[in-house]
């Protein structure tokens, strides 16, 4: 495993920025699983992902859709596909006898169709993954964990006005898993 690196990270624009240095490293194949309790950025992060991959489309939370397929370009012109998921909603509690949990994630995946996707992504298809840190090792062998964490006097940030704000500062941590990421600097 490569060296973990933490950047703070202020406010939502800075998440952003974040999100578009990031995209401007990836290439096809690649897996980035996010995670973050709720309200930590994930989506900004995303957004700013997504500009970065130049997609049109708006980047939103894929809670209730479980997964959202958008098209863009990487940095070198090349087309890039992007699968946001989100997989909050997976995993449940009803497990057949005897399956363990990243086997019940696994069968909800295949019955998404998202199964060979995130296993096997195309030469052009990034996964950015929010709520997989149980699927990881399931599913990515190689990928880039992203960890964002808002303290509790971040949580409570207020404006000028006495109302609470996206912003104030959280702590991202990039956890490069194997050789594809053993390099990977910001």
């Amino acid at each position: 495993m490569s060296e973990t690196t933490t950047v703070t990270v202020p406010t939502g624009e800075d998440m952003q920025a974040l999100g578009r240095r990031v995209a401007g490293l990836v290439r096809g194949g690649d897996v980035l699983l996010l995670s973050g309790p709720l309200g930590a950025g994930k989506t900004t992060f995303a957004q700013g992902f997504g500009a970065g991959l130049a997609i049109g489309e708006p980047i939103v939370s894929p809670t209730f859709t479980i997964a959202r397929e958008l098209d863009g370009r990487f940095p070198d012109g090349t087309p890039a596909h992007l699968v946001h998921v989100d997989a909050y909603r997976l995993g449940g509690a009803s497990y057949a006898p005897g399956q363990d949990a990243v086997g019940r994630l696994l069968d909800e995946l295949e019955s998404l169709g998202l199964d060979e996707e995130l296993e096997d992504p195309g030469e052009h298809t990034v996964v950015l993954m929010e709520w997989g840190e149980q699927m990881a090792t399931a599913l990515a062998p190689e990928r880039l964990e992203i960890h964002i964490e808002r303290p509790l006097e971040a949580a409570r940030a207020v404006d000028e006005d006495g109302e609470l704000t996206g912003d104030g500062d959280r702590i991202v941590r990039f956890v490069p898993v194997g050789a594809r990421w053993a390099s990977f600097s910001l």
